[in-house]
């Protein structure tokens, strides 16, 4: 009985101990990851706007701009509403830093270099937040309205990444 007893505690304890090793982020840092999601994109948009070199690479930029800025203006709105203060966390770190890096990146570049660059980044960012969004975002977040938010953002970003790719596939021709 003894043993029993012991053995159902270091269970629970693993599955405790299992829990607080990889926990998901709690709705604060979820409403930070996707405002700085957005942000990103809308600053890597900018540059595109006015360093395309063609008109569909600066459309696709503005089409960013707008897209991702509207999604945060909705987030902002709805953690204001709800009253949570976005916390910064290691996701939206490294999602800055990323974001940083692809900008110093696109700066050395010009022409049809960058427009390549730019639509690399943009299939490769987009496929990488939609999998965000399936995997972390919407099964750990526990606010239903921010989930909602996340939810219906996800068919834009299915839809930005079938346009980069075929941007992608335009360019290289």
């Amino acid at each position: 009985m003894r043993t029993h007893v012991f053995l159902a505690g270091l269970l629970a304890g693993s599955a405790v101990l299992a829990v607080h090793a990889q926990p998901g982020p709690t709705d604060p840092q979820i409403a930070h990851i996707v405002v700085t999601a957005n942000q990103v994109d809308i600053d890597a948009g900018k540059v595109a706007e006015k360093k395309g070199s063609t008109k569909d690479v600066r459309a696709f930029g503005k089409q960013m701009v707008t897209d991702h800025t509207a999604v945060n203006k909705s987030a902002a709105a709805l953690v204001q509403k709800l009253h949570v203060k976005p916390e910064p966390n290691d996701t939206s770190a490294s999602l800055k830093k990323g974001g940083e890096e692809n900008l110093a990146a696109l700066s050395r570049l010009k022409g049809k270099e960058f427009d390549q660059a730019y639509v690399d980044h943009e299939v490769a960012y987009h496929q990488a937040v939609i999998d965000a969004v399936d995997k972390t975002l919407v099964p750990n977040a526990r606010n239903e309205e921010l989930k909602a938010l996340i939810v219906k953002v996800r068919p834009a970003l299915v839809e930005h990444l079938e346009h980069a790719k075929h941007l992608q596939a335009e360019l290289g021709k």
